[in-house]
C-alpha cells in the first residue's frame, strides 16, 4: 500500500481526538445541505418529474428553486460521501486500538446500515442513501489495501465515466427525436400526491412504487460519484487531512479557489435548464456538466468551511456544528422523520400546499432545532440514539450510553471523536 509521511505539524497545531470536531462540523454542514434537497422531495411530487411545479411560478419561488438547484443540488451528498470514506480510515484505527479485526467488525456496520437504509427508504423516504452506502462502502472494504494513486484514478475514472454516460444519453436523444412525455409524468405527480396524502399504508405502496423506478438513476448518477468521493476521502484519512489541518493550509486555499473557478460554471449549466424545464436534452447535458464539476464545488465548499473553522470566531461555528454531525445518522433519519409528519399522511399532509421558498425556510428550521437537540443530547450521552444501536450491532456488546460525570478540573480537557 502506498503512502506518503505525513507533513509535519505546525507550531500550535492540535493533533488526535479532539480535532475530530472539524470532521464531525463538516457532517454538520452536509446534513443541512441533504436536507435542503430532501425536502423538496417530501414538499412536491413534481421534484425530478421533468415538468413544471404548479406551486413554483412566481417570481420568489423560481428564485429559491434556483437557489437550491445552483447551490443545493448535487453537492452535499459528495460531501457527505467524502466524509464517510474519510470516518472509514477512522474505523480501521479504532479496530486497531481495540486489537479487533476490521473487516468482520465493518461488515456487520455495513449489514446494519443496509437494514437502516432499507427500513427508511419503504417508510418514510424513497430517496434513501443508506443502503447506496453500505453497498458501496463493501466496494471500499475489498480495496481498502489499494494505494493512493489506485484509487485516486478510480475515483477520476468514475467521475469522467458518469458524466460522458449522461452527456452521450442526451446526444442519443438529439439524434433520436424524441419528445417529452409531458402528459404522463404530470399524471405520474397527480397519484403520487394522492397517495401520499391518502393513508400510511399508501404512502408506503407509492415509496415500493417509486423504489422500483429509480434504483437505476441511483446506480447511474448517485453510486459512481459517491464511490468516487469515498475513494477521496479515503486517501485524505489516510493522509490525516483534518488532523494536519493547518500545515494543509495552502491546499484548501488552492481546492477554495479552484472549486469555484470550475464548479461554479457547472453548476450554472445544470442549474438553468433543472428550472426552465422546457428541454430535457439540455437538462441531461446540465447533469452531466455538474457530474463533472459538482466534487469541485463541494471540495470548495469543505475547504472554505475548513479555513473559517480555523479561525477564532470559525470554531464558535465548529462548535455549533460538530454536536449535530457526531450523530449524524440519528439526525438523517429524524429529518425524514419530521418531514414525513410534516408533509405526508402520516400527520400533516402539506404535500402539494408550498413551493420552494417555504419549503426550504422549513429545513433550515428544522436544522436549527437539530442543533440544539444534539448538542442537549451529548451532554447527557456518549452516542446519538441510533449511532448506539449501530454501535452495538458492530462491536456485538452494548456500548456504554448516559455519559459519566465529569470533575470540573477535567472539564473541556478532551473532546470525543
Amino acid at each position: 500500500m502506498s503512502s506518503q509521511p505525513n507533513p509535519p505539524a505546525q507550531p500550535g497545531v492540535t493533533r488526535g481526538r479532539e480535532r475530530q470536531s472539524l470532521v464531525d462540523a463538516l457532517r454538520g454542514f452536509a446534513l443541512l445541505g441533504i436536507l435542503v434537497v430532501n425536502i423538496a422531495s417530501f414538499s412536491s411530487t413534481y421534484y425530478g418529474a421533468g415538468i413544471p411545479d404548479p406551486m413554483a411560478q412566481s417570481v420568489l419561488e423560481r428564485a429559491a428553486l434556483l437557489v437550491r438547484t445552483l447551490v443545493f443540488e448535487t453537492k452535499f451528498y459528495l460531501l457527505f460521501s467524502f466524509l464517510f470514506g474519510y470516518s472509514f480510515t477512522l474505523q480501521m484505527q479504532s479496530a486497531e486500538r481495540d486489537g479487533k479485526a476490521f473487516a468482520p467488525r465493518m461488515g456487520r456496520r455495513l449489514v446494519g446500515l443496509w437494514v437502516l437504509g432499507l427500513a427508511h427508504a419503504v417508510v418514510l423516504y424513497h430517496g434513501d442513501i443508506l443502503t447506496t452506502y453500505a453497498v458501496l462502502g463493501a466496494v471500499l472494504l475489498m480495496l481498502r489495501r489499494r494505494g493512493d494513486v489506485f484509487m485516486a484514478r478510480c475515483a477520476i475514472g468514475l467521475v469522467l465515466l458518469t458524466s460522458l454516460l449522461w452527456a452521450s444519453i442526451g446526444f442519443l436523444l438529439t439524434k433520436a427525436g424524441i419528445p417529452s412525455d409531458t402528459r404522463t409524468a404530470h399524471a405520474d405527480a397527480v397519484a403520487a400526491l394522492a397517495a401520499y396524502r391518502g393513508t400510511p399504508f399508501t404512502v408506503i405502496v407509492q415509496h415500493l412504487r417509486e423504489l422500483s423506478q429509480i434504483w437505476w438513476i441511483t446506480g447511474l448518477v448517485q453510486a459512481p460519484t459517491a464511490l468516487a468521493m469515498f475513494f477521496a476521502g479515503f486517501i485524505a484519512g489516510r493522509r490525516e487531512l483534518f488532523v494536519n489541518a493547518d500545515a494543509y493550509r495552502p491546499l484548501f486555499r488552492r481546492l477554495l479557489l479552484w472549486g469555484l473557478v470550475i464548479g461554479l460554471p457547472g453548476a450554472a449549466v445544470y442549474a438553468f435548464p433543472s428550472i426552465r424545464l422546457d428541454n430535457a436534452v439540455k437538462e441531461l447535458y446540465g447533469l452531466a456538466a455538474t457530474l463533472l464539476t459538482a466534487p469541485f464545488l463541494t471540495a470548495a465548499y469543505a475547504a472554505g468551511m475548513v479555513l473559517l473553522m480555523m479561525t477564532p470566531r470559525g470554531r464558535v461555528l465548529e462548535g455549533v456544528l460538530a454536536p449535530a454531525g457526531r450523530m449524524a445518522l440519528s439526525n438523517y433519519l429524524l429529518q425524514s422523520l419530521v418531514c414525513a409528519w410534516l408533509f405526508l399522511a402520516y400527520g400533516l399532509r402539506w404535500i402539494g400546499t408550498m413551493g420552494p421558498l417555504a419549503a426550504t425556510g422549513i429545513a433550515f428550521v428544522i436544522f436549527a432545532a437539530q442543533l440544539v437537540l444534539s448538542r442537549w443530547w451529548l451532554r447527557r450521552f456518549v452516542y446519538g440514539p441510533v449511532e448506539w444501536l449501530l454501535r452495538a450491532f458492530t462491536n456485538l456488546e452494548l456500548p456504554p450510553m448516559r455519559r459519566k460525570p465529569v470533575a470540573p478540573a477535567q472539564r473541556g480537557s478532551s473532546v470525543d471523536s
